[in-house]
């Protein structure tokens, strides 16, 4: 039997607690970050929760000058697309790395981060 699936707002939930959490279709075996509505495969629904160990590098990496308002007090900063061991990539800020030193290739951690009572993806060191 499958378990219901995962929502973004489990997603970010089991975030806050500092899990990462992917959902695997259990009709072809695809993995998925964040989670999704049907499998982009096989467009089949039926998830199961897949816990990660956060770890990765960075595929891709920017760094944003010009922040968006809400934003702006934190700038500069960047965003990365960070490819997990799993295999998954998925979108985060990094922290805790000077812009200087960031590269394709560097070893990164997911780290959550919290404000207020929001929770987003972000990466810091390895």
């Amino acid at each position: 039997m499958t378990e219901p699936a995962i929502t973004l707002r489990t997603f970010f939930e089991r975030a806050h607690e500092g899990q990462l959490t992917a959902v695997r279709c259990g009709a072809c075996g695809e993995l998925a970050i964040p989670p999704k509505e049907l499998c982009p495969a096989c467009h089949a629904h039926e998830w199961q929760p897949v816990q990660l160990n956060g770890e990765g590098t960075i595929a891709s990496f920017t760094v944003i000058r010009v922040a968006p308002r809400a934003h702006a007090a934190s700038a500069p900063y960047a965003l990365a697309v960070v490819k997990l061991k799993e295999g998954v990539s998925i979108l985060g800020r990094v922290i805790d790395i000077p812009l200087d030193k960031l590269a394709i290739g560097l070893r990164v951690r997911f780290r959550p981060l919290v404000s207020a009572d929001q929770t987003s993806v972000g990466f810091g060191p390895a």
